[in-house]
């Protein structure tokens, strides 16, 4: 955190916070970002829905949503002193995703977009580090400091205040010209700048992002249960998937964007010119059988720098083997899982041996 040498050295600059504002928005766009809106450091309205989040245990078992609510709520006791929150996005796209009526192979290894690349959290705080500079450069000390998904902070929340979007039915944030295929990050301040307002919902009466989840996972409308969820069961959990969600899950190792790729709003997201979103090792083409090949030092390697570093081998395998089961009957898929079993701890077995059941019955059922 940057802070003043002298307080009374800021409290003694003078400026424009109008001027002050638009200024750092262009800057912020100069630097790459995709948007920039100035937030409130205010986010209590958005407690009694987590809280009924909580209570009903769609958080799995991510506890750590139950703590630090003050700080969530009032961003000021996170870093004492902030009187704005610079809120920017960065789009993550690299290409025009096909239409949701085009079906993937089966036989592919599908990865959530954001995660096909490097982590964007180093590219985000990097980038606002150099926002906070520029704007040093201009009004001289304040305090700052630059976040992405790194604290206990309603980002989405503040940045829907500040009218980057609205929060869809799948509880995404959209933006009404880009979709919404981005990630967020925050500058909190000490400066004092205009706040941007909110801005109007526009989901209306469309429910295809509910009705297409593979796994019911949308609940009801702006409300998603963890424990059904891809994202959260192929990332976030590390335990024995429910064997009732695994066929839902089809070839999707890390994550899942199908609520996205049916949104209406995402025939204007926008591409990316960010070279760390840019798919490594082929992450965007590979087969199942490809990774699977993968032992734990070569998935150190292939993941150095990657969200999918986040799962972890033994994770990242159970992942593939769901996906083996869920691919069209092969002789070579069941002689590569049975050959392998023993390399794995007993999770991943416990899915290996799901997935041999699986194929072996659709062998069964060609025959008759």
């Amino acid at each position: 955190m940057t802070t003043s040498n002298s307080s009374s050295q800021i409290q003694a600059y003078q400026y424009d916070s109008s001027e002050l504002t638009a200024w750092i928005k262009a800057q912020a766009l100069e630097l790459g970002f995709s948007d920039c809106v100035i937030a409130k450091p205010d986010a209590q309205a958005e407690l009694p829905r987590l809280q009924e989040y909580l209570d009903r245990g769609y958080h799995a078992d991510m506890d750590y949503l139950k703590e630090n609510l003050e700080k969530r709520a009032d961003p000021t006791l996170l870093v004492p002193n902030t009187q704005s929150i610079i809120c920017v996005r960065m789009d993550y796209l690299v290409e025009t995703p096909k239409p949701r009526t085009v079906p993937y192979a089966p036989n592919s290894a599908i990865i959530a977009r954001y995660a096909r690349g490097r982590d964007y959290h180093k590219t985000m705080r990097g980038r606002l580090k150099q926002l906070a500079a520029k704007i040093r450069q201009r009004v001289g000390d304040f305090e700052s400091r630059p976040f992405a998904d790194s604290a206990p902070i309603f980002e989405k929340s503040l940045a829907e205040n500040a009218g980057m979007g609205w929060t869809g039915k799948h509880t995404l944030l959209i933006h009404k010209k880009s979709g919404s295929f981005f990630v967020l990050g925050e500058l909190f301040t000490s400066l004092k700048l205009e706040f941007d307002e909110p801005t109007t919902k526009h989901c209306g009466s469309c429910n295809a992002c509910i009705d297409i989840c593979p796994t019911q996972a949308i609940v009801e409308p702006y409300m998603l249960d963890a424990r059904r969820c891809i994202a959260y069961l192929t990332i976030e959990y590390k335990g024995v998937i429910p064997e009732e969600l695994r066929r839902g899950i089809g070839n999707r190792i890390f994550g899942c964007d199908d609520c996205q790729l049916i949104c209406p709003w995402n025939s204007f997201a926008k591409k990316t010119n960010v070279e760390d979103f840019y798919p490594r090792h082929g992450l965007d083409q590979v087969t199942l059988l490809d990774l699977w090949q993968w032992d734990e030092p070569t998935f150190l390697v292939s993941t150095e720098g990657s969200p999918i570093r986040r799962t972890g081998y033994q994770s990242f395998m159970r992942n593939i083997a769901i996906g083996l089961g869920n691919a069209p009957y092969s002789s070579n898929i069941v002689q590569t899982l049975k050959s392998t079993r023993e390399n794995f701890d007993e999770i991943v077995q416990v899915h290996i041996d799901w997935a041999i059941q699986e194929q072996l019955a659709k062998r069964d059922q060609a025959l008759i």
